[in-house]
């Protein structure tokens, strides 16, 4: 009886040793997005290598607005019925990612 009472003491202090609790630890993330500014401009403005990116890589979409920044590249937004896009390109019409 000794023995059985010694056992599950030894049995159940070893449980209480694994079971130690470990700190939780906050990371942080910290994302920075750098914007540049654009700004609105004419549809006619567009370069025509711009316009027929637009044709060829979106069929049966219309422009509804552009803009331009410093570097010459074009924020687009297009519309296919009630969907609304908004693609990047360079002046030479090249599909930009961002």
């Amino acid at each position: 009886m000794k023995k059985l009472i010694l056992s599950a003491a030894i049995i159940l202090g070893s449980l209480s040793v694994n079971a130690a609790v470990i700190p939780a630890t906050n990371s942080t993330n910290l994302s920075l997005m750098i914007q540049d500014e654009y700004t609105e401009v004419q549809s006619d403005a567009i370069p025509a290598a711009v316009k027929s990116t637009i044709e060829k890589s979106f069929p049966k979409t219309k422009l509804e607005k552009a803009y331009v920044n410093e570097k010459k590249e074009y924020k687009l937004e297009i519309s296919n019925g009630d969907k609304k896009y908004t693609i990047f390109t360079d002046t030479s019409g090249n599909i930009i990612k961002k």
